[in-house]
């Protein structure tokens, strides 16, 4: 293939296509508040065993019923972001998540919290699919990892500012006044997100190959317009489809099985890293989170960006980059987590785990990019949220709570070793997508420009009618 064709994927995109970046930095926004709200708990965690007496076991539990909800949920939400208007969806979602944050601040036992947790896994449920779709149809695929970068990389920042203020308010105030800080700011990045335009379906796409940038429309009907019982009925039928379309593409089957494995050991690191120092490095409550807040900006946000152009720059160099660099990555940065944990001082400790969190993090732009390349543009909102609930319930839900579990049987430092090898496994998998993802993102470019040559030939022929009615009406 040739890379100047512009049905090559990555292949250089006409300068008539270029596109703002202000959509990614909205959608960056966004997630930035979800992992702050997410993440908030991290930094609380030992205000809240004090209080509500609670051991390892409980605190994995917490960590893990938000991602449980959250990828029960996503796939249907994906199926919600191939057909209604995803800006609106995603203010309303950011608002409800966030007043969900300050009233779990009201908590009064454990029950109560732990519910609180799995009512605003809802949240970034409902915003993930629609937002990763409007990435794709805003930004071609020749710059589409790039865009993917800036808005994790936003969403890095998230994390650690949760974690952070989390770990001071609740070392300051008590971890209530953590909730209850992190939620305002919420409602302003809805109003922002609200303002957001929508584009249509596949826009992205047809800019890419240089055409004008019509598509699927942006919401074809209202929900709940012919009831609730319709509503479900029309959604399952609607799922059930989308779900045999989306793994019936090669590219997707390896990467979901992949993604699985990799992210279990990735989420069992974040999750408990901040605790593994407190108890092993000598470090209080409010030095540890702080320590992995930095390794977060430090390792994150410069892996995030070049991981961007390293993935747009290697598209066509490399056959299947996409996948094959987020196979590398996160093996070869689990690695160096691995070795961190064997007792040392703490700055050798914290330099490779710095080198880790940089490498992985190098991996998710075009992990994502990867995703949107293979996935037709009607269908990626179900797309991601398949992606979404493998990564999700594999992942960030199963790995907090068995790590805890672990720790209870052994201790923390032997449980995060116990989770490591399914990385390599994961990694392998990943990689054995190379084979089919090119073709995959190809067959997408030959579907948009069969569906052109449609409305052509339909342009064409209305024109004719047109012409011919014209002059059977004209007067001899």
């Amino acid at each position: 293939m040739d890379a100047t064709d512009p049905t090559v994927p990555g292949a250089p995109t006409p300068a008539s296509a270029r596109v703002s970046p202000w959509p990614m930095w909205v959608l960056g926004l966004v997630i930035l508040i979800d992992q702050v709200d997410q993440n908030v708990l991290r930094g609380v965690i030992p205000q809240l065993k004090h209080d509500f007496g609670l051991g390892d076991a409980e605190i994995g539990l917490l960590l893990s019923i938000f991602v449980l909800v959250n990828g029960l949920i996503t796939v249907p939400a994906g199926y919600l972001a191939d057909r209604w208007h995803r800006t609106r969806t995603i203010g309303h979602t950011v608002i409800a998540w966030s007043a969900i944050t300050m009233i779990t601040a009201a908590a009064q036992n454990f029950g109560q919290l732990l519910l609180g947790r799995a009512v605003l896994g809802f949240g970034q449920a409902i915003t993930e699919p629609s937002a990763n779709g409007l990435i794709s149809d805003f930004y071609p695929t020749n710059v589409r990892a790039s865009a993917f970068s800036l808005q994790q990389i936003l969403g890095l920042v998230g994390a650690a500012v949760g974690i952070g203020l989390g770990g001071a308010i609740g070392a300051a105030a008590g971890w209530q006044w953590a909730f209850v800080a992190v939620g305002p700011p919420g409602f302003l990045i809805a109003i922002v997100a609200y303002r957001l335009r929508e584009p249509r379906r596949g826009e992205a796409d047809r800019l890419h190959l240089g055409l004008d940038a019509a598509g699927a429309p942006a919401e074809s009907v209202k929900l709940f317009e012919h009831g609730i019982r319709r509503f479900f009925h029309d959604m399952w039928r609607g799922l059930v489809q989308d779900m045999k379309v989306i793994l019936a593409i090669p590219t997707l089957r390896f990467a979901l099985a992949g993604v699985g494995s990799l992210l279990f050991t990735a989420q069992a690191v974040g999750a408990w890293l901040a605790p593994f120092h407190d108890r092993y490095s000598g470090l209080s409550q409010g030095e540890s989170t702080s320590a992995v807040a930095a390794l977060l900006i430090t390792g994150g946000i410069p892996g995030l960006l070049l991981g961007g152009k390293v993935a747009d720059r290697y598209a066509t160099r490399i056959r299947g980059a996409r996948v094959v660099i987020p196979a590398y990555c996160i093996a070869v940065g689990v690695t160096f987590f691995a070795l961190s944990y064997i007792p040392m001082p703490f700055p050798v400790s914290w330099t490779l785990e710095l080198v880790g969190m940089f490498t992985i993090w190098l991996a998710i732009p075009a992990l994502r990019a990867g995703v949107a390349d293979a996935v037709p543009a009607h269908l990626r909102g179900a797309g991601f949220g398949a992606f979404n609930i493998v990564s999700v319930i594999l992942g960030a839900a199963a790995a907090p709570f068995v790590v805890g579990q672990l720790a209870e049987l052994t201790n923390l430092r032997t449980a995060l070793w116990i989770v490591t090898p399914p990385v390599y496994l994961g990694a392998f998998v990943l990689f054995k997508a190379r084979n089919h993802l090119d073709e995959d993102a190809a067959k997408i470019f030959e579907a948009v420009m069969a569906a052109v040559q449609a409305e052509q030939a339909a342009t064409e022929l209305d024109a004719e009618v047109h012409a011919s009615g014209t002059a059977d009406s004209s007067p001899p």
